[in-house]
C-alpha cells in the first residue's frame, strides 16, 4: 500500500506541473476534438485535469471550459458531417435490408422526438456521443439544428467538467492527490448516475 500511495502521490504532482503549463490548454483542445470522433481518451478528464489548475491558480478557469468546448464542438460537428457523408451509402444498404432499415427509421424517429436533449445527455456518455452525432448525420438531421444543440451541450458538458476540477484544486491547493481524486470520484458517480438512470428508462 505505501508503495501504491506513493505512486499515485508522484503521478498527481507529475500531472500538477504538467497541466500548470500554457500548451495544457491546446492539449485540452485536441483531446475534446478526438474523442468527439475516435472515443478513445475521455476527454473529461483533461478538462477536469485543466479546472484543478485553474483552482490551483494555474491556468484561467474560463480558458479551460473554452479549449474544452470549443474541442468538442468541432470534433461533434466533424462527426456529423462524417454520418452525412455516409448517409447515401447506409440508405442504400438499407434499401435491401429490412432490419437495417428498421434500425435506421427507429434512430431518426428517436433524434426526432427527443430533439435537442437527447444530444446533451449523450455528451455525458463516452461513446454515446459520438454514436449520436454520427447518426443524426446519418439521418440527415438539419445542420443549422444539430451545430444549436451541440454549441450548448459542449458549453454545459466543459463547464460542468471544469468546475468539478477546479473546486477540488481550490478545496486542496496544498494537496493534489486529494484535489485530483475528488474531481475524479465525483465525474465517476456522475457517470455511473446517468447511466444508471438511462438504463432505467430505457427498461420502462
Amino acid at each position: 500500500m505505501p508503495v501504491l500511495a506513493n505512486i499515485v502521490t508522484d503521478a498527481s504532482d507529475w500531472l500538477a506541473d504538467f497541466s500548470s503549463n500554457w500548451y495544457f490548454l491546446v492539449i485540452i483542445f485536441l483531446v475534446a476534438y478526438l474523442d468527439s470522433v475516435v472515443p478513445l481518451v475521455p476527454s473529461e478528464t483533461m478538462v477536469i485535469i485543466g479546472g484543478v489548475a485553474a483552482g490551483r491558480g494555474d491556468q484561467l478557469l474560463i480558458a479551460v471550459i473554452a479549449a474544452g468546448a470549443v474541442g468538442a464542438f468541432l470534433g461533434d460537428t466533424t462527426a456529423y458531417l462524417i454520418g452525412n457523408r455516409m448517409s447515401g451509402f447506409i440508405e442504400r444498404r438499407a434499401a435491401d435490408r429490412p432490419k437495417s432499415r428498421q434500425r435506421l427509421d427507429w434512430a431518426r424517429e428517436q433524434i426526432q422526438l427527443r430533439g435537442g436533449p437527447l444530444l446533451i445527455t449523450a455528451r455525458f456518455i463516452p461513446g454515446g456521443r459520438t454514436a449520436l452525432t454520427i447518426t443524426s448525420g446519418i439521418t440527415n438531421q438539419p445542420r443549422g439544428w444539430f451545430m444549436g444543440w451541440v454549441a450548448i451541450a459542449v458549453a454545459i458538458w466543459a463547464t460542468y467538467a471544469a468546475l468539478l476540477g477546479f473546486v477540488g484544486g481550490q478545496a486542496f491547493q496544498e494537496n493534489h492527490t486529494l484535489a485530483f481524486l475528488l474531481a475524479f470520484g465525483t465525474a465517476l458517480g456522475m457517470t455511473l448516475l446517468i447511466e444508471g438512470i438511462r438504463h432505467l428508462r430505457n427498461r420502462n
